[in-house]
């Protein structure tokens, strides 16, 4: 039996679950697993089941054996079932016999469509449409499978007819379940897996509506666009409506339309052009139809006009300028464009984008030039020809630039800080210069070297941030700044910056120079450390075997010499001096000096000397005191009116009494007395004077 068909004038990929039909300029390509694919609708009080294989061959074997259809109940009021238990909906479902189709043909087309592909003896497809040059490149069993596909989405009672959906009427609210569609195929013939889907009523949501859908008007037509991708799941055609008053609206397509109904289909977006009358409020909305052919909530509604295109446009050519602020321009406009419009309007904007402003309103329309005398360092200028019926056309920009040799003023307010990791931030005060390109940064490590460039190209904001060493001889970085325009007119260094770096080295250390011991007490010099930033010298001291160093002298000035009065004789001293910065870092410490005072002082002089001339011996008996243990020996001296004073006598330290026999009468002596300590040191002499 043959059936007569309308032109069709789409083809779909079936998405979301179905058989995948992928389409290119040579062939349509199935996927190499063959398989059942299966999508669930939830609605109210029953489950949607649509389902389809991915292969042309498979098809037809399945219209032949059909499917077999079981439902596993999994879980009952939120808990699993130790064991699913399993009903069968359906042993076989095929497509229904050519009979049954005959009364559906008659009233809608779409059923003819399938009737022909499941058992018309030809399949032909007439027109000369994108759709041809791609069908035409398949197999005739292929072009029975996707007509019969793409039809079925789009009318769920037909894909039922088809064999290839069901309606399950018995499902519970508080159940949910799994659905197998099992090929009845032998495997002899063909493998091909089972497909099943996981629901429950509890999942019940409406349709979404259409998004992303915009209108753009023009002279007499109207572009729609909408991104189909976003709810490819949902729905793989729309129809679209048109209003001229925004309450009565009409389908402007008899039959769905989809991606496939444009030239390029590899894009996330539809695309439809719609004929129009200009100056003439439309309103525009789309409605989508799943894959069970349910119509989901219209999108949101878009209106607009076509406008008239004015035909001519304005064209900049010539520039005259009077002096530094005013130029006369120059524009060609065709005469016979003259009466479609009403007059000219010049736009200026300090850049070269969207942001004109007009300057000169109301030009005539027979004049081809005017002139503007209000010039900054850059100008860019359009000519907007004003239609009559609002059909405005702007011509290219034109550049404008004055001859320009003053340079911007220095900048000024230059600051800085540096952190500890060496990065460091500028900020000053931006210059007020229209025509100011930016800045250019210079740098350098000492005051009295020349400065270096920093920057490659003059910096637009009044910020900069750069990276500095910090661990380097030099504790101070210098920047200088210089403003820039247009032209390359350079202003004035800025006043010089100079920023501390984080101190992060220690001083320099000293170094003694010279060492002295004299009259009991240490003279120490030393050179001071070499580094720029010292704030204070400390000199520490340290006596015999103590464990702590005691600071003794510390200076703020430039003195490099020290008399330690406050030693001990016989003592052991170390020192050492360190050199701290104004960031409190603190040097090595010098090599150190080890100094022992050696014992010079005198002692106490010896106590209770007496002489006593005795008449019975003819000696002079002398005679002392002196407590000391230490004491080794004592001298004894003697002097007389003709003798000097000399020794006489050394006794060891236990005796403290001696004969002088060597006398002579009538004759004054002068005695004199000292102790000798065992470590070399003596004490003060004590005399005594007689006459015998």
């Amino acid at each position: 039996m043959k059936f007569k068909f309308l032109t069709i004038l789409f083809l779909i990929a079936i998405v979301s679950g179905h058989a995948q039909v992928v389409s290119n300029k040579d062939s349509i390509i199935t996927e190499k697993k063959i398989e059942i694919q299966v999508i669930a609708r939830i609605q109210k009080n029953k489950i949607l089941l649509r389902w389809a294989v991915n292969d042309p061959l498979a098809w037809k074997k399945l219209n032949k054996y059909g499917y077999s259809l079981e439902r596993y109940t999994v879980t009952r009021d939120n808990k699993t079932l130790e064991k699913p238990e399993k009903l069968v909906l359906a042993q076989v479902i095929k497509p229904e016999p050519l009979e049954a189709w005959e009364k559906l043909i008659e009233i809608n087309d779409e059923a003819a469509i399938v009737a022909q592909a499941l058992y018309g003896e030809e399949f032909a497809v007439n027109g000369a449409d994108n759709l041809q040059s791609i069908i035409n490149l398949s197999e005739e069993m292929q072009q029975r499978f996707t007509f019969a596909l793409y039809t079925a989405d789009k009318d769920y009672q037909i894909a039922k007819k088809a064999g290839l959906g069901f309606e399950d009427l018995s499902p519970k609210q508080n159940e949910k379940y799994i659905y197998r569609i099992i090929s009845n195929v032998p495997e002899t013939e063909m493998d091909i897996a089972y497909g099943g889907v996981f629901v429950s009523l509890k999942e019940y949501e409406p349709l979404p509506k259409p998004m992303d859908f915009t209108a753009n008007f023009t002279d007499s037509s109207t572009m729609l666009s909408w991104n189909f991708k976003i709810l490819a799941n949902e729905y793989g055609s729309y129809y679209i409506e048109r209003s001229t008053d925004k309450k009565i609206f009409k389908r402007i397509t008899e039959k769905p339309y989809t991606s496939l109904s444009q030239q390029n289909s590899n894009n996330n977006r539809i695309f439809y052009i719609d004929s129009i009358a200009n100056n003439v409020s439309y309103s525009y909305r789309i409605q989508g139809i799943s894959a069970f052919g349910e119509l989901g909530p219209y999108s949101e509604i878009v209106t607009g006009k076509g406008k008239k295109v004015l035909k001519f446009v304005p064209h900049l050519t010539i520039k005259e300028f009077k002096d530094d602020t005013t130029v006369n321009l120059i524009w060609e406009f065709p005469e016979e464009g003259d009466s479609e419009i009403s007059g000219f309007e010049l736009n200026r904007s300090d850049e070269d984008d969207s942001k004109y402003t007009t300057v000169v309103k109301n030009i005539s329309v027979k004049s081809r030039s005017v002139v503007y005398n209000k010039l900054l360092g850059t100008n860019y200028f359009t000519l907007t020809a004003i239609g009559k019926n609002g059909n405005n056309r702007t011509s290219f920009p034109m550049l404008v630039q004055p001859v320009d040799s003053i340079p911007p003023s220095k900048p000024v307010g230059l600051k800085g800080v540096i952190d500890s990791l060496g990065v460091v931030k500028l900020t000053w005060t931006h210059n007020t210069e229209k025509d100011l390109l930016g800045y250019r940064i210079y740098k350098a490590n000492n005051p009295d070297e020349e400065y270096s460039q920093v920057t490659i190209s003059p910096s637009e904001p009044n910020t900069f941030e750069d990276k500095v060493v910090v661990k380097t001889l030099n504790s101070k970085v210098y920047y200088k700044i210089i403003a820039v325009d247009y032209r390359y007119n350079m202003s004035d260094f800025s006043e010089p910056l100079i920023l501390k770096k984080t101190d992060l080295i220690p001083p320099a250390s000293p170094a003694f120079t010279k060492y002295e011991i004299k009259d009991s007490s240490i003279f120490l010099e030393w050179a001071n450390s070499s580094s720029d930033d010292v704030a204070v010298h400390q000199l520490y001291r340290k006596e015999d075997d103590q464990k702590d160093w005691s600071l003794v002298f510390e200076t703020k000035n430039k003195e490099e010499k020290f008399q330690d009065k406050n030693v001990k004789d016989g003592s052991l001293y170390k020192y050492t001096i360190f050199a701290k910065d104004e960031s409190n870092l603190v040097s090595n410490p010098s090599p150190g000096v080890n100094l022992l005072v050696p014992k010079y002082s005198v002692m106490p002089s010896v106590k209770g000397f007496f002489a006593q001339a005795n008449k019975t011996t003819n000696t002079i008996d002398l005679s002392w005191e002196y407590s000391n243990n230490e004491v080794d020996s004592f001298e004894i001296y003697k002097a007389s009116d003709k003798d000097a004073l000399q020794l006489i006598q050394i006794v060891v330290g236990k005796i403290k009494r001696l004969s002088d026999p060597t006398i002579t009468i009538n004759t004054t002596y002068k005695y004199g007395i000292r102790a000798v300590y065992k470590d070399g040191r003596t004490s003060q002499m004590d005399f005594y004077t007689i006459k015998f």
